[in-house]
């Protein structure tokens, strides 16, 4: 039969194979699966009479080399039958997998909505600034250079973006920051749920901002300016909002933001905000009755534990049987507070006492033995309180002791009776709510304020290597406050997407169920689930198990290949995608989603 009149006339697909009609008759090669053994490949011809197509089978190839049934349809398709290297040319192979992921669960979430409802430029530059920071946080400049060496720029169109148009899109963001962050407060947060909140900061780079000032700089850089931002969270720990400050602003200072930011724009008007005690103080405790719906969870500091067993209002024989007691005290009206004793923090507590007043004492002693040395000349009373004043400084111990300084003479001791009287209370802590008991039992209440770990962890993943929030670099205002807003965004993505992938991850995946049944007061245990994983590094099916960042490079493996046909007419370029791995199909199948 002659095919070379018939390769301008491919009808189609029928099957997985690529027909060829030669005059009226298209001859092909069809794969008919059977149930109990392999399937059968047959070379047949098709014509059409009329509205039905008759089939006619003129060989049975199911015994045939495979590589011989390929050669046979290319024939059929009026192909030269060449090595595949000799008719395709990869021109270019981009890493795709880990952006597909993320894209397709960004869609899934309906956070593309939430941004803009309709797609615009905008949109799509902001979406390439979030992958691009979950998969390589850096600059904005490097970002727009980065997101062409896999297959971003070109999913989201973005390919003739510069740095100057991503900027003018970070202030589109920010102008739609309070509609974008009503909307995840009406999908995470409802009349009566926990809201978590806290407070964290990080170093600037330069002078120029204004709101970089000098604070308490959680980086420990001293040296260097900082910026203070809050985390609004639900209960879980998913963001649903985040506000700037200077770095100069306390903690309790922008609490009041957060209640104006519930009650009006959220538009809730009974939520639970836990909070820790260094910001849920009792000023603004006394700030918060005057919203009657608004109710809290925080915690008692050291001193005013101290003084509910002075007044007898705590004693250790309350756990005697229970490990948390709930205690009433006229220094707090109105108020529940639940008593806690954890042996495990009470004996990490004096550990860590003991190391610090030794490491303070043998320093002591180095300072004595130097002052004893000088006799010739002596150490005045000003060095040798240097000398003490920067080990006080380094130890953070100097409560505990006393000591005698004059010119060329030391002497130290410690206070036995002021640390016997601290060890009194290690292990105890004490949580207040304004919460009746049938809305929070006691366990609830305690579980309730152990949830801040989440608020924690968000900046751990905030600060770290995960999304790489510090240094900031940006001069304006405006800019700092959209560079946290859009690392906020790329944390709501990071926190479903390991949520979805912890049984390939180092992570307990049982622990959110465990946090609402476990002892409220005990130390968390790891599942026997996780310590299997970690132990083996292998999934209960032989998966390797990874870092959310490894995984993410794992799938980055997966390609995306423009492929050139060779030949003498117009080049034809076709998009091939590698096919994905077991360890990439488990991925996506965790994510809700196909190959």
């Amino acid at each position: 039969m002659h095919f070379s009149k018939c390769s301008h006339v491919i009808v189609g697909i029928i099957l997985d194979f690529e027909p060829v009609l030669v005059y009226n008759v298209t001859m092909y090669i069809e794969t008919v699966p059977n149930r109990r053994s392999r399937p059968a490949i047959l070379l047949r011809e098709g014509k059409r009479q009329g509205k039905k197509i008759i089939k006619r089978t003129l060989l049975n190839l199911t015994d045939w080399p495979a590589d011989r049934i390929q050669g046979l349809r290319w024939i059929l398709a009026d192909r030269p039958v060449a090595p595949i290297d000799k008719l395709f040319v990869i021109e270019r192979s981009l890493p795709h997998g880990h952006v597909d992921a993320i894209l397709r669960t960004i869609h899934k979430l309906g956070l593309d909505t939430l941004i803009a409802s309709k797609p615009c430029r905008e949109r799509d530059l902001i979406l390439a600034l979030i992958v691009e920071r979950l998969i390589d946080p850096c600059s904005k400049l490097a970002s727009v250079r980065l997101w062409h060496t896999t297959s971003l720029a070109e999913e989201l169109h973005v390919e003739d973006a510069d740095v100057n148009e991503v900027y003018g899109a970070l202030d589109w963001l920010l102008g739609r920051q309070e509609r974008i962050e009503a909307k995840l407060a009406r999908l995470h947060l409802n009349e009566g749920s926990l809201v978590l909140y806290d407070v964290s900061s990080s170093s600037y780079e330069g002078r120029t901002c204004p709101l970089a000032q000098y604070g308490h700089n959680r980086d420990g850089q001293k040296d260097l300016p900082c910026i203070v931002y809050g985390l609004l969270t639900d209960g879980e720990g998913r963001p649903v909002a985040v506000q700037v400050y200077p770095g100069n602003t306390g903690d309790p200072k922008t609490v009041p933001d957060q209640v104006t930011r519930l009650r009006e724009r959220f538009g809730l008007s009974h939520v639970v905000l836990v909070g820790d005690r260094g910001m849920l103080t009792d000023v603004q405790i006394e700030a918060l009755r005057a919203h009657p719906g608004l109710g809290w969870v925080s915690a008692l500091r050291s001193q005013a534990i101290r003084g509910l067993v002075d007044g007898q209002c705590l004693q250790m024989s309350l756990f005697d049987e229970r490990n948390l007691a709930e205690i009433r005290s006229p220094e707090f009206p109105g108020e529940r507070l639940v008593a806690c004793f954890n042996p495990v923090l009470a004996e990490e507590r004096r550990r860590k006492r003991e190391a610090l007043l030794k490491a303070t004492e043998r320093a002591l002693e180095r300072i004595a033995a130097a002052v004893s040395r000088r006799t010739k000349t002596p150490l005045t009373s000003d060095q040798i309180g240097l000398k003490v004043g920067r080990v006080v400084e380094r130890w953070k111990v100097a409560k505990h002791f006393e000591w005698t300084i004059g010119d060329g003479t030391f002497t130290w001791k410690r206070k036995t009776e002021a640390i016997e009287r601290e060890a009194a209370l290690d292990g105890i802590y004490v949580i207040r709510t304004s919460e009746a008991a049938g809305r929070l039992g006691s366990e609830e209440v305690v579980r309730s304020y152990k949830r801040l770990t989440q608020v924690e962890r968000a900046f751990r993943s905030l600060k770290g290597m995960d999304l790489r929030l510090r240094p900031i670099h940006h001069r304006l205002p405006d800019r700092v406050r959209a560079h946290v807003f859009l690392c906020m965004l790329a944390y709501y993505v990071d926190w479903h997407m390991r949520r979805l992938l912890a049984p390939l991850l180092f992570e307990d995946e049982e622990l959110p169920k465990a946090r609402a049944t476990r002892d409220a007061v005990k130390p968390a245990e790891v599942s026997a689930t996780a310590k299997e994983k970690k132990a083996s590094r292998r999934t209960p099916d032989g998966l390797e198990v990874h870092s959310f960042q490894t995984l993410l490079e794992a799938l980055a493996t997966r390609c995306r290949n423009r492929c050139r046909l060779r030949g003498d007419g117009t080049p034809t370029t076709v998009i091939q995608v590698t096919e994905p791995t077991p360890l990439q199909t488990r991925a996506l199948a965790l994510l809700g989603l196909s190959p």
